[in-house]
């Protein structure tokens, strides 16, 4: 990522109480991460100001059916995955502790 340098007037008390926190040679990380963080909270509220939609219903054809139906897929995967681990722990159909 580039780098370009920017002239910008403070006051100096502002000056004073950064350098109280961070440091003189810590400044410009100081700002250059406080402006990110203020843009994002900003385009955050706008983004909860606008009436555009969180998501799209074409970015999400696993609902398609409804999430009820794509919950209930999900449970009967996470199901047949544990119902294989555990058959296969026995050993001819008993368990390891049976047959010691």
């Amino acid at each position: 990522m580039g780098m370009q340098r920017a002239h910008i007037v403070l006051p100096d008390e502002l000056i004073e109480e950064i350098d109280s926190v961070v440091g003189p040679r810590g400044r410009s990380a100081f700002l250059v991460e406080t402006a990110r963080a203020e843009l994002r909270r900003r385009q955050l509220l706008s983004f909860l100001r606008s009436d555009e939609p969180a998501w799209k219903e074409e970015d999400h054809p696993e609902l398609a059916s409804g999430s009820s139906a794509w919950v209930k897929s999900l449970r009967e995967e996470s199901d047949q995955r544990i119902q294989g681990t555990t058959q296969g722990s026995t050993i001819q159909g008993r368990t390891k502790k049976q047959a010691k």
